[in-house]
C-alpha cells in the first residue's frame, strides 16, 4: 500500500470536502510557505554576505561598484596630480608680499607683480585706525594711576601722494603720537592687485586678484610686548585686458571635461552605494521580523549592525566631498570662485578616503583581513581606555596653563598646552620644554619638574604601554580566531542550517505535488477553500 504524505494512512485518509481535509491542506501549506519563506531568506542573506566573485560565480551579477571604485580611485588620484597645484598657488602668491616695508615704495621692494588698489571708499593709500582708552595719566614712580576704561577709535587715511611726497608730514601728525599704556590696539588696512603668472606655466590664463590687507598691533595685554598679525583675503576677477603671445594653449576646458566625468563617475558610486545600503535595510528588517516571529526573541545588537556596511557610508561620505571638491574646483578654474582652502579640504579628504576604501577589497583574503579585524575588535575598547586617560589629559592640560602660563611660551593657552604635552607623550621636543621655564620663582620652578616628571613618567611608561597592549591583546585574539574559528553569532548559525531533513524534503515534495494535481483536476468549489 502507498504510504501517504505526512502519516495519513489510506483508511484514515478524510473526504475532500470535509473541514478535517481543508485544515489539513491549510496548516501543511502554512508550512511550506513558511519554509520557502525562510530559505528565500536564507539565500537572500548569503548573497548579500558574499563578495563580488561569489555573486557573480552565484548568479552571474557584474561587480559594477568594484569596477567604478577601481576607476574612481584611478581619476580621483589623476585629478589630485593635475591640480595639485590649485592649493598651493594662492599661498605661495602671497608670501611674497609680506616683506613690503614701506607702503609707498611697493614696486621697488616687491619681486612680486603688485599693484595698488582701491579700497572701500574708493581711495588709494593706507587706513590706520587705532583703539585707546579715552583718557588717563600714569605715574609709575608715584604708583598712581587715573584712567577712563571707555574705548575709543580713530581712524586716518594717508593717500599714496602724501606718502610719496615728505614722509616727515605725515609722521609729525598728533594721530602717531601713541600712548601705549592707553593703547589696545592699532590696525593698517590697505588693498593691492596683483596677477599670478604661475598659471602660465600650467598652460592657463593668469589670474587676477584683489588683496585685502590688515596688519594688527596688539596691545590689550600690556605685557611690554606688542604682537603683530598679518591678515590677508583674496578676491579673484577677471582681467581686463590679457595679450599673452608664444606657444601658450588654452587647456582649461580639457581640464574641466576631466573634472566633469569625475563628477559622473562618483555620483554613480554613489547611487549604486546608496541603493545597497537601502537594500540591506531591508533585508534587515525581513530578518528581524523573521526571528522574532520564529524564535520569540529579538536578535542581537551586533547582527542588527552587520547589515549596515561602514565601507559603503564611508564610500557615500568620499563621493560628496569628492563632487562638492570638483565643483568648487571647476569654479575656481572659471575664475568664479578663489575659495582654495575649502576646495583642497574636500579634494583632500576625499583622496584619503577613495584609498581607505582599498582596504576593504584586500580584507576578503585572509592573510590581508588582519588589519581590519584587529581595528574592529580593539575600537571599542581603546575608545572606552581613551576616555579615561582623556580625563587625566585635561587636567594636566589645566594645571599648566595656569601654572606654567606665565612662564613658558609653550603654556600661554590651553591649546599650545594641549599640543605641547602631546609633543611630550610621543618623546618630542623633551629637553627645550624643560629648559625654556624661566627660573623667576624657585617653587614655580620646582613644580614645573614634579609636574613634567610626573606627566612623562605616567603617560609613556603607564598610559602608552596599556593603550599598545589593549591593541596587542585584540590582535591575538583575532589570530587565534582565525585559527579555531570565530564565534557564532544568530545570524551565522541561521545562515548555516539547513531548511528541512532529507526525509522531509522528500515528503513535502510528493505533497506538494499531490496538492497541484488536486488544484488542477478539483473543481471551483476547492480552489475556493485556499482563497
Amino acid at each position: 500500500m502507498t504510504r501517504m504524505p505526512y502519516g495519513f494512512s489510506q483508511a484514515r485518509n478524510p473526504e475532500r470536502g470535509s473541514g478535517v481535509f481543508r485544515l489539513t491542506v491549510r496548516n501543511a501549506m502554512a508550512h511550506i510557505d513558511s519554509e520557502v519563506k525562510e530559505e528565500g531568506l536564507r539565500e537572500d542573506l548569503k548573497f548579500y554576505f558574499m563578495n563580488p566573485c561569489e555573486k557573480y560565480r552565484a548568479r552571474h551579477q557584474i561587480p559594477w561598484k568594484l569596477g567604478l571604485q577601481i576607476l574612481k580611485i584611478l581619476m580621483v588620484t589623476t585629478q589630485r596630480v593635475l591640480g595639485s597645484a590649485i592649493a598651493r598657488r594662492l599661498p605661495g602668491f602671497l608670501l611674497q608680499f609680506v616683506i613690503l616695508n614701506k607702503y609707498h615704495q611697493l614696486k621697488n621692494l616687491s619681486l612680486g607683480t603688485f599693484g595698488y588698489g582701491e579700497n572701500e571708499d574708493n581711495k588709494i593709500g593706507l587706513k590706520v585706525c587705532k583703539k585707546h582708552y579715552k583718557k588717563g595719566t600714569m605715574l609709575p614712580s608715584n604708583e598712581t594711576l587715573n584712567i577712563d576704561s571707555d574705548v575709543e577709535k580713530e581712524c586716518i587715511h594717508l593717500d599714496l601722494q602724501v606718502l610719496t611726497k615728505n614722509s616727515q608730514d605725515w609722521k609729525n601728525s598728533s594721530f602717531f603720537r601713541l600712548e601705549f599704556y592707553r593703547l589696545l590696539k592699532v590696525d593698517i588696512s590697505f588693498h593691492l592687485k596683483g596677477i599670478d603668472l604661475q598659471t602660465i606655466r600650467s598652460r592657463e590664463l593668469p589670474d587676477c586678484y584683489i588683496f585685502q590687507n590688515k596688519i594688527t598691533y596688539d596691545n590689550e595685554a600690556h605685557s611690554g610686548k606688542i604682537k603683530i598679525y598679518f591678515a590677508s583675503h583674496a578676491n579673484i576677477e577677471e582681467c581686463k585686458v590679457l595679450n599673452i603671445s608664444g606657444s601658450i594653449q588654452k587647456n582649461t576646458q580639457y581640464i574641466l571635461v576631466f573634472d566633469a566625468f569625475v563628477i559622473v563617475i562618483c555620483l554613480a558610486s554613489l547611487i549604486l552605494c546608496t541603493r545597497s545600503i537601502v537594500l540591506a535595510l531591508k533585508l534587515r528588517k525581513r530578518f528581524l521580523n523573521f526571528f522574532l516571529e520564529k524564535y520569540k526573541r529579538r536578535a542581537c545588537n551586533a547582527d542588527q549592525w552587520e547589515f549596515i556596511n561602514g565601507w559603503y557610508v564611508m564610500v557615500i561620505i568620499s563621493d560628496l566631498m569628492t563632487v562638492t571638491g570638483s565643483i568648487l574646483k571647476m569654479e575656481i578654474k572659471a575664475k568664479n570662485l578663489t575659495n582654495y582652502d575649502l576646495c583642497s579640504i574636500l579634494l583632500g579628504t576625499s583622496t584619503l578616503l577613495v584609498w581607505v576604501g582599498v582596504i576593504r577589497y584586500l580584507g576578503y583574503f585572509q592573510t590581508y583581513n588582519v588589519l581590519i579585524l584587529t581595528m574592529q575588535a580593539s575600537v571599542p575598547k581603546v575608545l572606552r581606555f581613551c576616555a579615561c586617560a582623556g580625563m587625566i589629559y585635561l587636567g594636566y592640560t589645566f594645571c599648566g596653563w595656569v601654572v606654567l602660563g606665565p612662564y613658558h611660551d609653550k603654556f600661554e593657552n590651553l591649546g599650545t598646552v594641549a599640543e605641547c604635552l602631546f609633543s611630550l607623550v610621543n618623546g618630542d621636543d623633551m629637553f627645550a620644554t624643560f629648559a625654556q621655564i624661566q627660573k623667576k620663582s624657585v617653587l614655580v620652578w620646582l613644580f614645573s619638574r614634579l609636574y613634567l616628571y610626573s606627566f612623562i613618567s605616567l603617560f609613556i611608561y603607564m598610559i602608552l604601554s596599556l593603550f599598545i597592549a589593549l591593541i596587542t591583546d585584540s590582535y591575538h585574539t583575532i589570530k587565534k580566531y582565525q585559527q579555531n574559528g570565530f564565534p557564532e553569532t544568530d545570524l551565522q548559525k541561521f545562515l548555516k542550517e539547513c531548511s528541512n531533513k532529507e526525509e522531509h524534503e522528500k515528503e513535502a515534495s510528493t505533497f506538494l505535488s499531490c496538492f497541484c494535481c488536486l488544484r488542477r483536476k478539483g473543481s471551483d468549489e476547492h480552489l475556493i477553500l485556499f482563497n
